[in-house]
């Protein structure tokens, strides 16, 4: 069966890279939301607390349950809400923090700029006066970069928007909230690190989609992608291989399948365009839904190392190679 193999090692040097931009592990969150970014909830949890990280951030409360004995701090990005402890819950509209229960943490996302979620600028006093007469617990107050990984103004422009409504929340009197905005590319790119907290994602993994001008935090790819040799044969010169027959053997080869597929996440792509494997060439003619086809005969083959390379070549993102891979294929950790 494919399979995928978690570099321990590399994650570990990723970490370490942050930490020495945040100043303290404490200040670390481990986005560990959508099976961690396709990498498997669970093996990166363990590592992640296994090197000392405390804090974890999720989509939903599901997957905080799946991960909760790993982590003392646990931010829940949407969904529903279940009263917990070391639970907090992020809250975007008016409409919810008049409606949230008055027992549980709350995050207070904050629009400053994205248009996506959270509560405008022109909202906040509305939103204190909401908190202090309902007397809810603020736990945090965070806000979400949209363009920290492209060069321009935008990041500046958000960045002192968040200050704002941080000064403005300070002023009201309250204690012990935890401010934070910076998302992987806010942390790699910034000089000096001030906030309380990085929710870090797909730094973490191994990847910086940040131009050159910023600098290189060296990371390195936690992931790497195997598939198993399922039957091989012997082509003539003119064979056409796979659906359509769009790839047509130049000579006498030997050709074998391999078990992924479009059925495991892998892309589909173009048989005209192939997509080169990290250590057996080209794909050769269409990706079938459970195989794929290529040139030689090795038991097991690396179809992929690193995800960013393979974004490039489908015109896509590293997030989306990593995270359609299929969580039935077994992710395995090791040491190298």
């Amino acid at each position: 069966m494919a399979y995928i193999t978690l570099s321990r090692s590399n994650f570990y040097h990723n970490l370490s890279q942050i930490a020495l931009k945040t100043g303290s592990l404490d200040k670390i969150a481990i986005v560990l939301k959508d099976n961690a970014y396709g990498h498997g909830a669970i093996p990166m949890a363990q590592m992640a607390s296994e090197f000392g990280i405390r804090k974890a951030v999720v989509r939903n409360y599901k997957e905080a349950i799946e991960i909760e004995q790993y982590f003392d701090d646990i931010i829940i990005l949407g969904g529903e809400i279940d009263p917990k402890p070391n639970f907090s819950f992020t809250i975007n509209s008016l409409e919810a923090l008049k409606a949230v229960p008055f027992d549980i943490r709350i995050e207070l996302k904050v629009d400053t700029g994205m248009h996506r979620n959270g509560i405008m600028l022109d909202e906040l006093d509305a939103a204190i006066d909401i908190i202090k007469k309902r007397e809810l617990k603020l736990t945090g107050v965070m806000s979400h970069f949209a363009s920290a990984d492209e060069l321009g103004s935008e990041y500046f422009y958000q960045y002192q928007n968040f200050k704002y409504a941080k000064n403005k929340i300070l002023s009201q009197g309250f204690e012990g909230v935890r401010f934070h905005i910076h998302n992987s590319g806010g942390i790699l790119r910034c000089g000096e690190f001030e906030e309380d907290l990085v929710r870090l994602g797909i730094g973490a993994y191994g990847y910086s989609h940040m131009p050159q001008s910023f600098g290189d935090m060296n990371l390195k790819p936690v992931m790497s992608l195997y598939a198993k040799r399922v039957s091989t044969r012997i082509l003539r010169k003119g064979d056409r291989v796979g659906y359509g027959g769009e790839y047509i053997a130049p000579r006498e080869m030997t050709v074998s399948t391999y078990d992924i597929g479009y059925g495991d996440g892998w892309r589909r792509g173009s048989a005209f365009d192939p997509y080169i494997t990290h250590d057996s060439g080209p794909i050769l003619g269409k990706v079938s839904m459970d195989l794929v086809s290529l040139e030689g005969d090795k038991d097991e083959v690396c179809i992929m190392s690193d995800a960013l390379k393979a974004s490039k070549h489908y015109h896509t993102i590293s997030y989306e190679i990593t995270c359609a891979l299929h969580p039935g294929i077994e992710r395995i950790v090791v040491d190298s």
